[in-house]
């Protein structure tokens, strides 16, 4: 199931008694707010509202990301085709709160906003504590087209499918990765061909990414950087997965001159059937003429 979601993030009410209910539906109502004001923020690009009610975490995350990509922030924040969807018309199924985090689940139609008619589906939204003030941490969709019968469920009103863990907040807030001084030299992005197997990689120990039965690209965060780089991977097989699949692992940096192509920096690569090594290291280096490819001097 967790794969069938979509990074983009309502309530448990557990029936307490009658005081702490109030103050319980509160916070349903104070959280709802906050995610409502933020998405209005998003519609309307009010970059200070958003830095407002954006997680510090969160915000270093989606600063560093456009900045490994050399867009502008906080411009970049705004320039998704994508709209956040609304949670006016859908139905709060789960609030749950654990120590300085809190997860809200929704179910109806959700819709971003690009056509079509949306489908019943479900929205689940993410929030820490900062201080006293609570802020929206991120969101996830759950496509259940896959999943026909938990929608019957779901309609039906037996929410069972909500006791995953996945729709669970853990109690902890994760730490703000390093920030980043400003846009990268060089764009650089993961790519991993690798059906029936979990890859990791950690680029220049800065920019971790993790691949399950996929075939997906990823920007590094950080680049690539003048000199040798590194790669350190780590290889497992997936239950059920062929261990004689071809497996490809690579590294391209992103040329910022028009009409010029990636160069592919690194490669990894099993195709004869053979099992891959369960982990190691690639190395490149960023050359002089490279430069003059990527960068046009």
């Amino acid at each position: 199931m967790k794969r069938l979601i979509l990074l983009l993030g309502f309530f448990s009410l557990i029936t307490p008694a009658p005081a702490q209910a109030q103050s319980d539906q509160q916070l349903v109502s104070h959280l709802q707010q906050i995610y409502t004001s933020w998405r209005t923020a998003m519609v309307r690009k009010d970059a200070s509202t958003w830095q407002r009610l954006t997680s510090h975490t969160r915000q270093v995350n989606v600063r560093n990301r456009l900045w490994s990509e050399r867009v502008k922030f906080p411009d970049g924040v705004f320039s998704a085709n994508v709209a956040p969807p609304s949670i006016a018309n859908l139905s709060a199924q789960r609030v749950r709160v654990k120590g300085n985090t809190a997860k809200a689940i929704y179910f109806g139609k959700v819709d971003f906003g690009v056509g079509g008619t949306p489908t019943d589906n479900v929205f689940i939204i993410s929030y820490v504590k900062e201080g006293v003030a609570w802020k929206y941490h991120g969101a996830e969709f759950v496509n259940l087209g896959a999943l026909p019968e938990v929608r019957q469920q779901l309609q039906a009103g037996e929410l069972k499918f909500f006791d995953s863990e996945d729709f669970h907040p853990n109690g902890v807030v994760e730490p703000a990765p390093k920030a980043l001084r400003g846009p990268v030299k060089y764009i650089a992005r993961t790519y991993a061909f690798c059906p029936g197997r979990e890859v990791k990689l950690l680029v220049n120990n800065t920019s971790s990414h993790l691949f399950q039965n996929t075939k997906r690209s990823d920007v590094v965060i950080g680049g690539a950087v003048d000199g040798v780089n590194e790669i350190q991977y780590s290889i497992k097989d997936i239950s059920g997965g062929d261990p004689k699949a071809p497996l490809t692992l690579r590294v391209y940096l992103m040329s910022q001159v028009p009409g010029t192509q990636p160069i592919k920096a690194a490669e990894y690569q099993v195709t004869d059937g053979s099992r891959p090594k369960p982990s190691g290291t690639i190395r490149f280096t960023v050359t002089p003429e490279m430069t003059i490819k990527l960068k046009g001097r």
